[in-house]
């Protein structure tokens, strides 16, 4: 007699006597439908698959913990999880390319995801970014334009580098990054040998509702390391889960690997005086004006049980913040705060926060009710309105948002700051000669099947502009001239 614990059962508990034959009308006969196991099986298959990221669809992911390792931290935010030092909070990474599908190979040029969800005592707080400190564009109206550049086209169903420089030449703010994207840091040799960044600014309130703005850097302590682009292109093809493989690898043979959390911190009133505008996503801030401060340390030591429980449903949100921490005026950001809860709503449902993997520690006291697949007991018969007379959950005044000043109109306005070239151009002339001649290199081979050389000729006025000895060497690379001023 088989365990009851350990017997094959339907998907509503009942025993399965026979998972090998299905019922029919006779030894050759045409199938019944009364075979409800079969049927079940078969309906459940062609739903087991959520809809894919639109973008960051190929990823890996691991769980980990934080732990602060400098407690003047504190004098900067009261978020409870960065209170002292060798305080560990649990926390869940995910990493992942931009632009490619599910099935896509690791090891293509691209930005990595890098999202962090720290399970803290006050909730979750996601920290959602890249391995890069910039992006390609600093307002969310103009994010499904440049995703559609990425995607395939809806012809021919194949990628479309005119589109791609199309719109990078008719955005020049994009060039900081397309810099760094086609540097030898556009293919990380693992997800281990990678920074990470929260790329935009936030804001830091203390105790006393003293405010700062801050950027994050996660630095890898193994080091940072790159694919050679012929190494790279050749295990795309051999072994496309690369990165994914050597990450599990990793943790499960106790190399655990980690990365030092730093932040630059601004103080409020500089924001209106700085050379660059902090809140623009395509800008750095110079680490001697602002140098970097510890805070902490990041470690992978467990591997996920279940890759589609606990990867792929797994969702994040820059908007998911705690007491201490909270938005800037970044316009990208800002857009971000919505699209992002708004995407894991569509894709696994307006449920999906009560998941294992999203499920904060923290207790969750709302009147958020019913929707698709509730399944931690819909709050129960408690109160279910907000305010009442029946001892609900309260409100935590103390935890506002900070107010900070705003003046203008009403309107659209672009940013203030127009300077596409300078920190584009600085970027270039650090780098050695060995790595300018593989950045002209990539360039040039990813602008060559671009079909209008107009395109081609406005980009490389760009890269002329950032540096004259960089849109030369482009333009000497694909065969043209640089564009006269």
């Amino acid at each position: 007699m088989i365990e009851k614990n350990n017997r094959l059962t339907t998907s509503w508990g009942a025993p399965v006597g026979d998972n090998q034959n299905s019922q029919t009308a006779g030894q050759s006969g045409p199938t019944l439908i009364q075979d409800v196991h079969l049927l079940e099986k078969l309906a459940h298959f062609n739903r087991e698959r959520v809809p894919e990221r639109v973008v960051h669809a190929k990823g890996a992911g691991a769980h980990g913990y934080f732990e602060v390792t400098n407690s003047e931290i504190s004098k900067y935010t009261k978020a409870d999880f960065l209170s002292e030092a060798g305080k560990r909070t649990p926390m869940f990474i995910r990493f992942s390319t931009v632009a490619g599908e599910l099935g896509s190979a690791d090891t293509v040029r691209d930005p990595r995801g890098f999202a962090v969800k720290f399970y803290t005592e006050e909730g979750n707080y996601d920290l959602v970014g890249n391995n890069t400190p910039v992006f390609f564009i600093r307002d969310a109206i103009k994010f499904p334009d440049f995703i559609h550049t990425q995607k395939r086209d809806p012809q021919t169903h194949l990628k479309n580098p005119t589109a791609v420089w199309d719109f990078w030449s008719l955005s020049p703010e994009s060039l900081h990054q397309v810099t760094i994207l086609m540097s030898d840091r556009g293919i990380p040799a693992t997800l281990r040998h990678q920074h990470g960044f929260g790329s935009h600014t936030f804001k830091w309130v203390n105790e006393q509702g003293q405010a700062v703005w801050v950027k994050y850097h996660f630095k890898t302590d193994q080091g940072v390391k790159n694919l050679d682009v012929d190494l790279a292109a050749k295990l795309a093809g051999e072994n496309p889960d690369y990165h994914t493989e050597d990450l599990f690898n990793a943790i499960e043979n106790g190399d655990f690997p980690s990365w030092t959390l730093h932040v630059q911190i601004m103080p409020v009133e500089d924001a209106d005086t700085y050379k660059w505008d902090p809140f623009d996503v395509t800008k750095v801030w110079s680490q001697k004006d602002y140098p970097l401060i510890e805070v902490g340390k990041m470690v992978l030591d467990r591997n996920p049980e279940n890759y589609f429980a606990e990867v792929e449903q797994a969702t994040f949100s820059p908007g998911a913040f705690v007491p201490g921490i909270e938005a800037s005026p970044d316009k990208m950001l800002q857009g971000r705060l919505f699209a992002y809860s708004d995407a894991a709503r569509y894709r696994v449902g307006a449920n999906h926060n009560t998941l294992p993997i999203n499920a904060p520690k923290a207790p969750v006291n709302n009147h958020q009710r019913d929707g698709q697949m509730r399944f931690d007991g819909n709050g129960g018969k408690s109160v279910y309105y907000e305010p009442n007379s029946f001892d609900g959950p309260t409100e935590t005044p103390e935890t506002n948002v900070t107010p900070f000043d705003i003046h203008g109109q009403a309107g659209t306005h672009a940013y203030s700051h127009d300077d596409h070239y300078t920190q584009a151009g600085d970027l270039y002339r650090l780098l050695s000669e060995d790595e300018r001649t593989r950045l002209v290199n990539n360039i040039v081979g990813a602008m060559k099947p671009v079909e209008r050389e107009d395109i081609k000729l406005r980009q490389i006025s760009h890269f002329h502009k950032a540096d004259p000895e960089y849109g030369a060497r482009v333009a000497e690379g694909l065969g043209l001239a640089v564009p006269a001023e």
